[in-house]
């Protein structure tokens, strides 16, 4: 056993939406990478579908990665370093990605393999940089502010999709392959200053604080433990973290609500076009809807969830916002067994205030579980949450869409094909907030004065009970 000092940084508001700036500049590049380039190909350069899909695909399945960067940030013992590795691999994968796009015209052999080389890039900055910072948020914000700080680096994240998209239409066009790279380009760089910025100096007052705690325990600490012990592998570290249930279960509750809040990502817009006849600005103009209620919902959250209000911890959220999301898809379910009289646009808003309320509730609830269990895995945990999450959302618009097609075939009418969908995906979230009940155990912060408000943003020592050295294992 060995007794270590340990910190407690409590950010400030502008130190969460500094974080939450990172998010944006991330965001911006994924966006553009994503769903522009995703584009270009198939229309411009008139590429099948299934190549930027594949791309986009293995973009996903690179971050089964997270947990090995989580862990790097737990033995390094700071995360900004990661983070910003994170990004600049992001940027020169996004800009990189443009470039291969670009050489389309030129050879589409060197083209696809540019692409591959870019799209690992991304894969991997979005890894580093998204785990790393979640980690920071983890172990940084107080308990009290954790479902608004959730609320704030998802919203800005989406801030950064739409000021990206809508300012690089602007300089796309007329279209060329040389404007895509100098558009990307500057995207990157932009992302990437301001990443740097925002992170500036933002664990300095931590490492303060760990350097005089230091010096209080270095005694005791040498005493007990080799001056010269060696760091766990990363092997051990992802064994340990699950081997802890609470963990385990966490991981597994993550997988099948993703799952279910992204099937019905590639299928509500032809559904919307087939069985209630919309043209694709009306169904764009349904997917907007839905977005809002998605911003509406985290909003619900971060003011209901607050000790002060209390209106419901964020596990309630989490369960509730994973019933109400299988209620309103039911409401959708009901859309297409009726038809046009069916007030459409209600259920797909109720859709997204309940995915909403259910996404920031569960981040939120991740961030507290993160700093649970075993000392210094915060990082492999989050890794581990973070790559279930990436993984079934990148499944989910996949799976979705193909049973669409496989219902439809079976079936024989498109109507009750989508409804099949939409009925499988109100069971897995229904499945979800069953797995929730014990997924998700964390206290609830008593309500706090203002005095203790303001003394929450300043660091301050903390003593920590004293936990097995990191090579102990359990059996």
């Amino acid at each position: 056993m060995t007794t270590r000092a340990a910190t407690t940084q409590h950010l400030s508001w502008i130190e969460i939406v500094r974080l939450g700036l990172v998010q944006t500049a991330l965001g911006a590049i994924v966006v553009l990478t994503t769903s522009t380039i995703n584009r270009v190909m198939v229309v411009e350069y008139a590429l099948p579908a299934v190549v930027p899909g594949l791309l986009v695909g293995w973009h996903y399945a690179l971050q089964i990665l997270r947990p090995r960067w989580g862990f790097g940030s737990d033995v390094g013992g700071r995360r900004t370093p990661w983070i910003l590795f994170g990004m600049a691999v992001l940027a020169v994968g996004g800009f990189t990605a443009a470039i291969a796009t670009a050489l389309i015209g030129v050879s589409l052999l060197l083209a696809i393999i540019v692409a591959i080389f870019a799209f690992t890039l991304v894969g991997i900055g979005v890894g580093a940089a998204g785990t790393s910072l979640l980690a920071l948020l983890a172990v940084s914000v107080s308990p009290v502010r954790r479902p608004a700080a959730a609320t704030i680096v998802w919203m800005m994240m989406i801030v950064g999709f739409i000021v990206t998209t809508i300012t690089a239409s602007a300089f796309l066009d007329p279209f060329s392959g040389l404007r895509l790279v100098a558009v990307s380009g500057t995207v990157s760089l932009i992302a990437m200053v301001l990443s740097a910025v925002a992170l500036w100096g933002i664990e300095r007052p931590r490492s303060a604080v760990a350097a005089a705690g230091a010096e209080g325990a270095a005694a005791s600490v040498e005493m007990d433990s080799p001056s010269h012990a060696e760091k766990p592998a990363f092997g051990d570290a992802l064994r340990d973290v699950w081997r802890d249930a609470a963990a385990r279960r966490f991981t597994i509750f993550v997988f099948i609500s993703m799952l279910a809040y992204s099937m019905q990502d590639l299928i509500l817009e032809p559904f919307a076009g087939i069985v209630f006849a919309m043209t694709p600005g009306q169904s764009t103009r349904l997917a907007g809807l839905q977005h809002s209620g998605v911003f509406a919902g985290m909003l619900l959250v971060a003011i209901a969830a607050r000790p002060s209000v209390g209106l419901g911890s964020l596990r309630v959220w989490t369960i509730g916002g994973c019933i109400a999301s299988a209620l309103a898809l039911m409401l959708i379910v009901m859309a297409g067994l009726s038809g046009p009289p069916w007030p459409i646009e209600f259920s797909v808003m109720a859709l997204g205030v309940a995915n909403g309320a259910f996404a920031v509730a569960a981040i939120g609830s991740m961030m507290g579980l993160a700093g649970k269990g075993q000392s210094g895995r915060e990082g492999v945990r989050m890794g581990l949450w973070g790559a279930s999450q990436a993984i079934a959302f990148g499944l989910g618009g996949l799976v979705g869409a193909a049973a669409a097609d496989l219902a439809r075939l079976w079936i024989g009418d498109a109507a009750l094909a989508y409804v099949t969908v939409f009925g499988a995906e109100a069971a897995l979230f229904l499945i979800a907030a069953w797995l929730a009940r014990d997924a998700i155990d964390l206290p609830a912060p008593a309500p706090v004065s203002m005095a203790s408000m303001r003394t929450a943003a300043t660091p301050a020592i903390t003593d920590r009970t004293p936990v097995n050295s990191l090579l102990a294992k359990t059996s």
